[in-house]
C-alpha cells in the first residue's frame, strides 16, 4: 500500500514533461526505415532522438555488427544469395530452437555483401529494402559522432549486447571485443554518451568493473536472464531486487507492460527504481495499432498509427526517464 501511495505522490509532485524524457531511437527510426541501417539512424537524429540504439552480435572473425538478432534471415536478403544457401542451419540460442542464417557463420566481408530489409513488411512496407548494408558497431559510433558535430547536440549511443553468454560459449567473447572498441574510442568514462544494455546480468556486472560507462539492466515481463536461471525479471523488479541491480547498473530498461499493465493504471516500478537510485527506460513505444493497447488505437487497421504521443506523455507523467521509440517524431 505504501508503494502505491508513493507512486501517486510522485505523479502529483514530480511529473516531468515529455520533453524531459530522453528518446532512444529503437534500432534507429525503425518504424520508417529498415532497422539498424544508416538511413534509420540518420532519420532518427533528424526527428530529434537523443540516443540511437544498435543491437550487437558477432561475426565469425570477431567483429561486432549491428543486427536485431544473430539470425539474419528476417532482416537481410541472405536467402537470395545462392552462395550462402548451405549456411542455413538450426541452432539453440538461449534455450530456443532457431533455424536460419547466423552472423557467427559469416566473416565481416561476407556480411557486407548483404542488404537490409524490413523485418515487419506487413506493417511497414518494403519500399526501402535492398538499399542499405549491415553496419559495424564502430560505424554506428561514427554516425553518432558525425551527427553530434552536425547538429550541435550530443547524440548518444545505446548498444545492447545480444546473447553474450552464447557467443562466449562458441569462442567469441563479446565483452572483450566491446570493451576494446570503447577503449579505442575513449568511451569508458561515466560521462561517455553511451548507455550499455543487456538482458543478462553477468556481462553488466563484469563491465561495471572494467568501464565507467553507464549500464542498463533490461527486464521483460516474463522469464529471466539467460545466464542466471535462478533469477526472474519479476524478482529483479521488486525493491529488494532493484537494490541488487543498483550494485552494478545505473538504469533499468523495463517492458512497458511492467510499468503500465493497463492504460492509466501504473505499477510502483518507476517509484521503486527511483528509490533505489536507478533511472528507468521503457521499451518499446511503437505507433502502429498492432502494438498499442485498445484505448490508444485509432481506427481498425493494424498498421494505422494510434495515440502514441499521448501514450508517451502518460509514461512521462509516471516519472519515466527515457523511452525506446520506433518513431521518434512522435515524442
Amino acid at each position: 500500500m505504501f508503494r502505491i501511495i508513493l507512486t501517486a505522490l510522485l505523479l502529483l509532485t514530480a511529473s516531468p514533461a515529455v520533453a524531459d524524457v530522453l528518446i532512444i531511437a529503437h534500432r534507429g527510426a525503425s518504424g520508417e526505415r529498415p532497422e539498424h541501417t544508416r538511413a534509420a539512424y540518420e532519420l532518427a537524429v533528424a526527428q530529434g532522438a537523443d540516443f540511437i540504439e544498435p543491437d550487437l552480435v558477432m561475426t565469425r572473425d570477431g567483429v561486432l555488427v549491428v543486427r536485431h538478432e544473430n539470425e539474419i534471415g528476417g532482416t537481410t536478403d541472405v536467402a537470395s544469395h545462392s552462395e550462402f544457401a548451405d549456411r542455413r542451419v538450426t541452432k539453440t540460442i538461449d534455450g530456443q530452437t532457431v533455424t536460419g542464417w547466423f552472423t557467427e557463420d559469416f566473416t565481416l566481408a561476407e556480411l557486407m555483401t548483404l542488404r537490409a530489409r524490413e523485418r515487419l513488411p506487413e506493417l511497414r512496407g518494403t519500399a526501402f529494402d535492398g538499399q542499405q548494408p549491415i553496419l559495424t558497431f564502430e560505424q554506428v559510433l561514427e554516425i553518432a559522432a558525425e551527427a553530434t558535430a552536425r547538429t550541435g547536440r550530443t547524440i548518444g549511443v545505446a548498444p545492447e549486447l545480444k546473447h553474450p553468454a552464447y557467443f562466449k560459449g562458441i569462442g567469441l567473447p563479446m565483452e572483450d571485443a566491446f570493451v576494446a572498441v570503447l577503449e579505442r574510442r575513449g568511451l569508458t568514462g561515466a560521462d561517455a554518451p553511451v548507455l550499455v544494455q543487456c538482458f543478462e546480468v553477468g556481462p553488466l556486472e563484469r563491465l561495471s568493473r572494467r568501464v565507467g560507462t553507464p549500464l542498463l539492466q533490461l527486464m521483460a515481463r516474463g522469464g529471466g536472464p539467460a545466464d542466471r536461471p535462478e533469477l526472474t525479471y519479476a524478482a529483479m523488479a521488486t525493491p529488494e531486487g532493484l537494490a541488487r541491480v543498483r550494485a552494478y547498473a545505473d538504469w533499468i530498461g523495463a517492458d512497458t507492460a511492467m510499468i503500465e499493465p493497463q492504460p492509466g493504471a501504473p505499477t510502483a516500478l518507476i517509484a521503486d527504481a527511483h528509490a533505489a537510485d536507478l533511472k528507468v527506460a521503457a521499451w518499446t513505444f511503437r505507433a502502429e495499432n498492432a502494438f498499442l493497447p485498445e484505448g490508444d488505437r485509432i481506427g481498425d487497421g493494424p498498421a494505422e498509427h494510434g495515440r502514441i504521443t499521448g501514450r508517451v506523455a502518460r509514461f512521462a507523467g509516471y516519472g519515466l526517464d527515457a523511452a525506446f521509440m520506433d518513431q521518434p517524431r512522435y515524442r
